[in-house]
């Protein structure tokens, strides 16, 4: 039979799938990509904003559109939005033939045998259910790169975030289970690896009783035929000088950094039930700059929090002014039920978010373009990703540059090259968020 998988939200929701494929492929199932041509769908959801639930919600409708119209014989439904929604999809869309719960992804085959069988089954475990042992991955990231899912939940409880109501506590994935991922991903042609978790930095302190990711980094970066490690989802009060330290020496992990700091104001902070303030964020980075002068420095903000002001605004303004990010993405606050800030007074009005949001972006855009026009001259590390059609040339990344999330480096060249090799270029002009350059062995003034 055939099946096609739907990933929708973050990174950390595809290993869930990249999962949910390596156990369905090991039993005898063939995948597609075209829903005209699948026998049984797969729809791994997400609800973390308002945004990514209505996407959710419109994929499951038109998967449900196919059942009605008999082109489907299952239409299965998974991950955040079926944790929290489980009995108004069961209500409300009566062609879901299946659903499974945030923690119960293993049980995938077993639910398509009982949908097959007829039945209708609702799976779901404890959210504080131990973490997944599997390791066998289908990778839908191209083969040179893939997310390693080094912990699952959160213990913060920032006012906003519906995450902990979903995923449940924090627990750490156990070392030797990552290191033997990391080589089953070598194994298979994977160069960098991801570091992803709601957040990485708290990393072990509930397995071994203090943070192990200084650890972890030293033991992937030992696994051979990965070239790069990469981290991200970094809490700024948990970055400690050993891991300062570790991402200085150690070669494979780069020099570049996912600090979620969502915002500057410390009223604000206080009221998202953040851990910092404007003042800590401040030194941390210029600690991180004056150790790792070229760290890439990315982060993501929230505007129109409840309760933010003008003077709030202007505070944030002012801090992403001064700190220069080297990335930075900026999402309006969506208001999530059950989570506390859903109920807080002073609601910004969406119009307002939009608008600070808005100018927050044109001021990041303009320090980014300048950022992007001073690489000219510097000769860096690109990983191919691709090639321009019908050009010599092919589209990188460089170090400062995450997959679908941060900019592009286009390399005029004519070697023969291949998706996840390596080479030097030297950057030879800017547009906008993206980089220009030559390989390095053919660079001519």
């Amino acid at each position: 039979m055939n099946l096609l998988f739907i990933s929708l939200g973050c990174d950390k929701n595809l290993v869930d799938t990249e999962k949910m494929l390596g156990i369905l492929g090991k039993e005898g199932y063939s995948f597609v990509d075209d829903e005209n041509e699948a026998d049984i769908v797969v729809v791994n959801t997400c609800c973390f904003i308002g945004d990514a639930k209505e996407e959710s919600i419109n994929t499951i409708l038109q998967m449900a559109e196919l059942k009605k119209n008999g082109r489907l014989k299952a239409l299965i439904v998974t991950g955040c939005l079926a944790q929290r929604y489980k009995q108004e999809i069961i209500d409300e869309i009566p062609e879901v033939d299946a659903i499974l719960g945030t923690t119960s992804y293993e049980a995938v085959g077993a639910a398509i045998r009982e949908v097959m069988d007829g039945e209708t089954p609702e799976i779901f475990e404890s959210i504080d259910a131990p973490v997944s042992t599997a390791t066998e991955r289908l990778i839908t990231t191209g083969g040179h790169y893939a997310f390693l899912k080094i912990a699952e939940g959160c213990d913060k409880r920032c006012t906003y975030c519906i995450i902990p109501y979903l995923r449940g506590k924090y627990r750490s994935v156990p070392m030797e289970q990552l290191v033997r991922e990391a080589e089953e991903l070598a194994e298979k042609g994977v160069k960098e690896l991801i570091l992803v978790a709601q957040e990485t930095t708290l990393y072990g302190k509930d397995l071994y009783g203090e943070k192990k990711l200084p650890e972890l980094l030293r033991r992937l970066a030992a696994v051979a035929g990965i070239q790069w490690i990469r981290l991200q989802y970094c809490y700024p009060e948990e970055i400690t000088d050993e891991l300062i330290e570790t991402i200085k020496t150690e070669e494979k992990v780069c020099n570049y950094l996912d600090i979620p700091i969502q915002h500057a104001s410390d009223a604000v902070l206080k009221r998202m039930g953040r851990r910092t303030n404007n003042k800590e964020i401040r030194g941390l980075i210029a600690k991180l700059r004056k150790e790792i002068p070229d760290i890439a420095l990315r982060t993501t903000l929230i505007s129109g929090f409840p309760g933010e002001t003008e003077e709030d605004h202007e505070i944030l303004m002012q801090f992403v002014d001064d700190m220069e990010f080297d990335r930075l993405g900026v999402f309006a606050y969506s208001p999530e039920e059950d989570t506390p800030a859903f109920s807080f007074e002073n609601q910004v009005p969406e119009e307002v978010k939009q608008e600070r949001r808005d100018e927050i972006m044109e001021l990041q855009q303009e320090i980014a373009f300048e950022k992007s026009e001073a690489m000219k001259g510097r000769t860096l590390e690109v990983m191919i990703e691709g090639k321009v059609a019908d050009e010599n040339a092919y589209v990188g990344r460089t170090y400062m540059d995450s997959p679908n999330v941060d900019g592009l480096i286009f390399v005029n060249t004519g070697l023969s090259l291949m998706s996840g090799d390596f080479l030097k270029v030297r950057v030879t002009g800017a547009s906008e968020y993206d980089l220009i350059g030559e390989a390095e062995d053919e660079f001519t003034e």
